[in-house]
């Protein structure tokens, strides 16, 4: 994760507190996403992938081009089309092919896998809550919003 100590960093105007906050948001990212990982696999028998492919599926209700999911979810398409295939297979997502496109794929939650999601999203909304349930609303929404601002100087977003 860090390849030197911070006490033999040189830099100025804030990068040792910036590193410092970018160590800090990652060990407290990955505590979480393992508690998650857990969880889901001993709850649900699934994996944190499956839940963000149903997730971003289900505020998708028309489906969406395999390359928009993977774009979205900042993984490749081999990554997608595994997972995908294997909720075709369980009954969780339809695949479609696009009008006028043999090539490109459009896939959607079943009413099945809708009804799975709305499950998984409910327990993993309170395991959210559990985990991060000492940090106060109000500091919770304003460091929302300060990641959100940090993401949209860098990607372009609003």
């Amino acid at each position: 994760m860090v390849s030197a100590p911070l006490s033999s960093v040189s830099v100025g105007n804030g990068a040792k507190e910036r590193l410092r906050l970018w160590i800090r948001l990652l060990r407290a990212s990955r505590i979480v996403e393992s508690e998650l990982r857990e969880r889901l696999k001993r709850e649900f028998n699934s994996t944190l992938p499956r839940f963000d492919v149903m997730a971003a599926l289900y505020r998708a209700p028309d489906g969406m081009l395999m390359s928009d999911l993977s774009r979205f979810l900042l993984v490749s398409n081999g990554n997608v089309t595994g997972i995908v295939d294997r909720l075709v297979s369980d009954g969780f997502v339809v695949r479609a092919q696009r009008e006028g496109d043999r090539r490109t794929s459009i896939v959607r939650l079943t009413a099945r896998g809708e009804e799975e999601f709305r499950s998984m999203a409910a327990i993993h909304e309170g395991w959210i809550g559990e985990l991060l349930g000492d940090v106060a609303e109000d500091d919770a929404r304003r460091l929302s919003a300060m990641l959100k601002s940090f993401r949209s100087n860098w990607e372009g977003e609003a």
